[in-house]
């Protein structure tokens, strides 16, 4: 039942939309079998002090998230629907190369230091799964609201670097790939942990 109210529900918004509420549903049933089953020792467990835990990674993630939705949903307060919806996103170049070279999980990508705001707390509790699912729906929720937009015009100013102004699509696709990235680290670190800890 729960598949065909999705599936009706998708059905109403733009492809890019749809594709993104499958990425962002995908990534919560990945999320929930990483970390649901951990307990809050195991949650904080790194391989190394330089490397965060699998509760790090889902606190990072979250946090990203809740700064990018406050700033993309004022844009779009600010913004009438008139010149909506798109049937694609279209990054600019600099978006494209941002999220290719910062962003997407692979073996090529840079590896950055997180911005201040985001970097995770040294412990987190078993909570933070929760978080990242919320952070998730509302998400969700923002990409329903903004299949009635032109995506590809309406700017945000980036949270973290107030001199770059990606728009919404971008943003969109920027964190999907963001949590591609993280939930396949945290993966690892879960894999790598002792059995008994």
């Amino acid at each position: 039942m729960l598949i065909v109210m999705r599936s009706e529900a998708r059905a109403r918004v733009a492809p890019w939309a749809s594709r993104l509420l499958d990425d962002f549903d995908r990534a919560d049933e990945r999320a929930t079998a990483i970390a649901k089953s951990l307990s809050e020792e195991q949650l904080n467990w790194r391989r190394s002090p330089a490397e965060w835990s699998v509760g790090q990674c889902l606190e990072h993630l979250a946090i990203g998230n809740e700064l990018y939705l406050r700033a993309m949903t004022d844009a779009l307060n600010t913004r009438s629907a008139r010149g909506g919806p798109v049937l694609d996103i279209v990054p600019g170049w600099f978006g494209r190369w941002f999220i290719r070279t910062y962003i997407e999980p692979s073996e090529t990508t840079k590896r950055a230091r997180a911005p201040r705001k985001i970097v995770p707390s040294n412990q987190v509790d078993r909570s933070v799964l929760d978080r990242f699912l919320r952070s998730n729906a509302d998400l969700c929720a923002l990409v329903r609201r903004a299949s009635d937009y032109d995506v590809n015009r309406i700017r945000f100013t980036n949270p973290f670097v107030p001199l770059i102004r990606f728009t919404i699509g971008t943003g969109l696709m920027l964190l999907s790939a963001h949590e591609r990235r993280h939930l396949l680290q945290a993966d690892r670190i879960r894999l790598a942990r002792p059995q008994s800890g």
